[in-house]
C-alpha cells in the first residue's frame, strides 16, 4: 500500500484494503449498532405476530442497508475530524489521519456506501430509509459539524442518531414506529448512551481536553458529570416501565441492571480513583445493553419462529 495525497493507492494487499476500510467505517461501532437494528427487527416481528421467514428479505436488506449507512456516517465523521483525531491517542492512527485515505477518495467511498445503504433500506421499507437518512444526517451535521466542538450538549445530540438503529429495524417490518415497543427501544437507547459516553469522556479526559472538545467532564468537571450521570441512570431505571406491556421480565431485567449501575456509580465514585471508577462504569454499560438487547432478541425470535 502506498500513501498518496487525496487518494487511496493499493498494490496487491487485500488484507490491508479490508483493514483500512474497516477502520474508516468504524467497524466496531457498526457492529454494535447492528445489534440494535436486529433488536428492532425482532421486536416488531413478535409484536405483529409475523414469522421471521415471511420477512426474511426485509431483514437481510435492513441489516445490509443499516451497516452501509452507519459505515458511511463513520467515514464522513472521520474525514471531518482529522484535525482533532490526530491529537487523541485512540484516533491518531486512523487512515483518514495518517493519509492512507485522502479527502476526496474518502468522500467518494462514503457517499457510495451511504447511498447504497439507503437504497437497500428503501427496498425494505421507505420509512426505514427515511430513518436511516435522519440518523446519518444527525450524526454528520448537527453532531459532528455543529455541536461536537461547540457545546457540552454534543452527547445529547449524538444520542438521537445513536437511537435510530432499532427504529430502522422496526420500520423494515412495520411502519408503526409510534408503537409503545418502538418508543421504548428509542427511549432506552437515548438514555443509555448518556452515562456510557460520559464514562468514556472521563476515561479520555486529557485527550478530549487536548483536542479542545467540550465534553461535559472537560468543561464542568467530573463531579458535575457524576451527578448528571446518576440523573440519567435514574431515568434509565424509570424507562423500564415502558417495556412492561411487551414483557414484564424484560422490564424487570432493565430495572435491576439500571439499579445495579446506579449503585456502582455511587459506591464506586466514593471508593475508587476516578479513572478506575469510569472504567468500571464503561464496562458495566456494555454489559447492561448487551444483556438487555440479547434478551429482547432471544425472546422475540423464539416467539416469532413458533
Amino acid at each position: 500500500m502506498r500513501i498518496q495525497s487525496n487518494t487511496i493507492s493499493f498494490e496487491s494487499n487485500p488484507i490491508s484494503v479490508t483493514k483500512v476500510l474497516f477502520e474508516s467505517i468504524k467497524i466496531g461501532i457498526t457492529k454494535s449498532n447492528l445489534i440494535a437494528v436486529i433488536t428492532g427487527l425482532s421486536m416488531a416481528l413478535f409484536v405483529h405476530d409475523i414469522s421471521f421467514f415471511d420477512k426474511i428479505g426485509n431483514v437481510v436488506l435492513a441489516l445490509i442497508g443499516a451497516a452501509l449507512v452507519i459505515g458511511g456516517a463513520g467515514i464522513f465523521n472521520n474525514l471531518y475530524d482529522r484535525d482533532i483525531d490526530i491529537k487523541m491517542e485512540r484516533t491518531k492512527n486512523r487512515p483518514t489521519v495518517s493519509g492512507i485515505m485522502g479527502l476526496w477518495s474518502g468522500l467518494f467511498i462514503g457517499v457510495w456506501i451511504a447511498v447504497g445503504g439507503l437504497v437497500a433500506l428503501y427496498i425494505a421499507s421507505p420509512l426505514s430509509a427515511l430513518l436511516g437518512f435522519l440518523g446519518l444526517f444527525i450524526y454528520v451535521v448537527p453532531y459532528t459539524i455543529w455541536t461536537k466542538r461547540r457545546t457540552i450538549y454534543n452527547t445529547e445530540v449524538g444520542s438521537l442518531s445513536g437511537a435510530m438503529p432499532p427504529l430502522i429495524g422496526w420500520a423494515a417490518i412495520s411502519p408503526d414506529i409510534l408503537h409503545p415497543g418502538a418508543i421504548a427501544l428509542f427511549v432506552l437507547m437515548v438514555i443509555w448512551q448518556m452515562p456510557h459516553f460520559y464514562a468514556i469522556g472521563i476515561r479520555r479526559l486529557e485527550e478530549y481536553r487536548a483536542a479542545s472538545i467540550p465534553m461535559l467532564p472537560v468543561v464542568k468537571g467530573i463531579r458535575r458529570t457524576y451527578v448528571q450521570m446518576n440523573i440519567y441512570l435514574v431515568a434509565l431505571f424509570l424507562c423500564s416501565f415502558l417495556f412492561w406491556s411487551f414483557n414484564p421480565y424484560i422490564a424487570i431485567t432493565n430495572a435491576i441492571l439500571s439499579l445495579g449501575w446506579l449503585l456502582l456509580s455511587i459506591n464506586g465514585f466514593r471508593r475508587k480513583q476516578e479513572s478506575k471508577w469510569a472504567r468500571s462504569m464503561f464496562i458495566f454499560s456494555l454489559s447492561h445493553i448487551t444483556v438487555l438487547l440479547m434478551m429482547i432478541v432471544g425472546y422475540s425470535l423464539v416467539a416469532s419462529l413458533f
